[in-house]
């Protein structure tokens, strides 16, 4: 069993980490102004413009340059429009503002998945429960074998193949995944529920593929097979980008996953759910473009800890949340993209066979226990 990574502070400690942490939180919110407004802005006007140029350029795509040009400009909208607004925008993030075109509660995301329930299924369940064993249904994605306490079944050897249709196909996973067909199957969601998901989803991937793969080409003409192409290229490096940086985010070396009982969650204090948060959660290195590229979630350790603040105050005070791991002796994982990845695939291919290696799921220690105490400040829930 592996030595829980907090057994070493009291709950003092870990009430006192909650503190320095909200107040963190309190001071960006307090310094928020017309500085952030205008990054949100000029990055949904350089989306709009790359989507609208990638496009045109897709019109004319007969000509080889204009399809390079259009594809990969398409390319970087969706990836914009996915990473760095719509998954922001949709935490209410950007809600402070009152500008109703930049607002959790209207936005509708360039995705098959439907806004409603995507912020379900990320916003309530993978935030709240991140990195738990059996209530983060994005560990694995119901469909992957990645912690050795899940029990294995002869059809995870293939995960690794099914792992790359996955990203390939990542936005459709992710939609399949949001309807949450095996809760029905164990008589946890009512099958009234299900069909009202399965017709949301149904709406809206209708609507994704007519603007894709029918109105874009049509328009285009003699260049109708070149246009379908190369949005059908655009979402594939969409999916596989996302893919990437989600997965690192959770799933490589150093990220923790936990083995908690339901009334250890119920009296989670806000201090241990902050360092839990940290813990199942790891950060990419890169420069200012490659954090934007992301959505920002290359700090998903500060996005976890703050899914409400605004994406580009991250790096600002990740040296902070860095400094308070060091003070109290806990880990800050990070790294570049292609070793976080790297091992990621590793971590899938090892618990694709049997066993798969030692448990790394933290038990909670006697100081967790002593943490949840009844009564202690609860964590605030972020559910746009």
């Amino acid at each position: 069993m592996t030595p829980s990574p907090i057994e070493h502070l009291t709950p003092d400690e870990l009430d006192a980490i909650g503190r320095e942490l909200d107040a963190i939180r309190d001071e960006v919110i307090a310094d928020l102004g017309e500085e952030d407004a205008d990054y949100i802005r000029a990055v949904i006007r350089t989306q709009r413009a790359l989507d609208v140029g990638g496009r045109a350029a897709l019109l004319v795509s007969l000509f080889p340059p204009a399809w390079l040009v259009g594809t990969a400009a398409l390319s970087i909208a969706k990836i914009l429009e996915n990473m760095e607004i719509g998954h922001n925008v949709m935490h209410g993030q950007w809600d402070w503002m009152r500008d109703p075109e930049i607002h959790s509660s209207t936005w509708e995301w360039d995705n098959v998945s439907s806004a409603e329930s995507w912020k379900h299924s990320h916003n309530y369940q993978h935030h709240m429960f991140a990195n738990v064993v059996g209530k983060d249904r994005d560990l694995g994605y119901e469909i992957m074998r990645i912690v050795p306490e899940q029990p294995w079944h002869p059809v995870y050897l293939a995960q690794p193949f099914y792992n790359l249709v996955l990203a390939a196909a990542f936005e459709w996973g992710v939609a399949l995944h949001d309807l949450e067909l095996d809760e029905v199957r164990h008589g946890r969601k009512p099958w009234s529920a299900a069909r009202r998901d399965l017709g949301r989803l149904a709406r809206k991937a209708r609507k994704q593929l007519t603007k894709d793969y029918v109105l874009w080409p049509a328009l285009a003409g003699p260049s109708a097979a070149p246009a379908l192409f190369g949005s059908l290229s655009a979402n594939l490096v969409r999916n596989v980008w996302t893919h990437a940086v989600i997965f690192c985010g959770h799933f490589p070396d150093g990220a923790e996953t936990f083995n908690y009982r339901e009334e250890q969650l119920a009296d989670e204090t806000r201090g241990a759910w902050y360092v839990r948060q940290l813990l199942g959660s790891a950060n990419l290195d890169g420069g200012r473009l490659f954090h934007i590229m992301t959505g920002n979630l290359s700090f998903q350790i500060e996005h976890h800890l703050f899914p409400d603040l605004p994406s580009n105050r991250y790096q600002q005070i990740s040296p902070r949340v860095r400094e308070i791991c060091e003070r109290y002796g806990l880990p800050y994982t990070s790294g570049p993209l292609y070793r976080q990845y790297a091992q990621v695939l590793i971590k899938i291919a090892r618990y694709a066979l049997p066993g798969g290696g030692s448990s790394e799921a933290s038990e909670p220690s006697q100081v967790e226990e002593e943490s949840r105490a009844p009564g202690r400040n609860r964590p605030r829930v972020i559910a746009a």
